[in-house]
């Protein structure tokens, strides 16, 4: 929220807001995918934009939540309506509000994973890379192959955990590779498992949000999969 704020924005996190329903939708539960999509209509509907920090839950509510309500033309008209002013974090600060972040410096090596919602789904690509050479001592050092899947993807995972294991660990090793310190992406699917991929291999590589490091908090709270200090 500080970082949208910090943007110009006014914002608000309604309460009434569930799910995007995307883990419904992946696993052909239509019906629960569009309870929680017409839910989602009526709560954002009346807001000027909406912003996810995640791929996956953007590219639900813009590309797949309105088919939902093809038979309907009325429900249809709103999502398409919601759908255009949906936005994932990076792109919204990149490509709307034109932002550049607070110079709070980070003397740091990061290497940036592209997630396939924002990337395939949304073309999310240069935005989180143009935000970040705003960052004061902050080194992008690119993968091999950046846009490579995790082998998270939701339920895939669960379907296919031998694949997903297979993935993961093609990544990791072009994460490692890098040398960098810190590892960034815009999806928490992603990030959770490249975390503890990383984590069962001793890897001491810091796995955060980008958002944190644009927000300049890195400093608030232990990275992802590590221990809260007591």
């Amino acid at each position: 929220m500080s970082l949208l704020e910090a943007a110009g924005c006014t914002v608000e996190v309604p309460s009434a807001q569930t799910c995007c329903g995307q883990p419904a939708y992946n696993s052909g539960d239509r019906q629960t995918a569009r309870d929680l999509a017409s839910g989602l209509v009526n709560t954002f509907l009346a807001y000027d934009y909406v912003v996810a920090p995640s791929g996956s839950c953007a590219g639900m509510l813009s590309k797949h939540a309105p088919h939902l309500f093809d038979d309907d033309p009325n429900l249809r008209a709103k999502a398409d309506a919601l759908a255009a002013k949906t936005y994932e974090l990076t792109a919204f600060l990149a490509d709307v509000m034109h932002f550049t972040p607070s110079p709070t410096p980070l003397a740091t090596t990061a290497t940036y994973h592209d997630s396939c919602a924002g990337l395939r789904e949304l073309g999310v690509k240069t935005q989180p890379r143009a935000l970040l050479a705003a960052i004061p001592g902050l080194t992008l050092t690119e993968m091999t192959e950046p846009e490579q899947c995790c082998g998270f993807g939701g339920t895939f995972c669960v379907k296919y955990p031998a694949i997903s294991s297979h993935m993961v660990t093609n990544k990791t090793e072009d994460i490692e590779a890098t040398e960098a310190n810190l590892l960034l992406a815009g999806d928490m699917g992603c990030l959770l498992n490249m975390a503890g991929a990383l984590s069962r291999n001793g890897s001491k590589i810091e796995v955060r949000h980008i958002a944190e490091v644009l927000a300049g908090t890195t400093q608030a709270s232990p990275a992802i999969g590590k221990p809260t200090a007591k």
